[in-house]
């Protein structure tokens, strides 16, 4: 009987011990909701939808891929496809076709923003530099159409 009772005295220590540093860590976790409330601009959290117009996303934000064009809507895709294969899940098609010289260009190039999963794969094996991984982050839709996207402008153009 005596073992029994030294047991249960045991576990009985053991449980008081582990609710004591279950409420020391909600005390640490109470000190920095107060913390913020002292210093409200130490506050890391931004108040979206009221601050759409002035927010700024972080510069290793990916939001959707597009294309890279200068001025005159010119892209430096040479239709290679190096980006279609790093795309670990199909989500990026470049579709070539060839100019009046018989040079091979930019037909099209379809992008699904639904399968993509802003991995970057794509933008780190694309030699030429001619897409990058923008700053939008809204991209919720209501319904599924929206989702397939040709990024380049002017198709066929050489």
């Amino acid at each position: 009987m005596k073992i029994e009772e030294k047991i249960s005295h045991r576990e009985y220590i053991r449980r008081y011990f582990k609710r004591i540093l279950q409420s020391v860590s909600f005390i640490k976790g109470l000190s920095v909701t107060v913390r913020y409330f002292f210093e409200p601009s130490r506050i890391v959290t931004e108040q979206y939808p009221e601050n759409k117009k002035t927010l700024k996303m972080y510069p290793r934000f990916r939001g959707r891929l597009e294309m890279i064009e200068d001025e005159h809507g010119e892209n430096k895709c040479t239709a290679c496809a190096i980006c279609e294969r790093a795309c670990p899940n199909g989500t990026i098609n470049v579709l070539a076709t060839k100019d009046i010289a018989g040079k091979k260009v930019l037909g099209r190039y379809l992008y699904r923003l639904d399968t993509c999963t802003q991995c970057g794969l794509c933008v780190e094996a694309c030699p030429f530099g001619a897409i990058r991984m923008n700053q939008d982050f809204e991209l919720a839709r209501t319904s599924r159409e929206g989702f397939e996207m040709i990024l380049n402008r002017k198709e066929g153009r050489g």
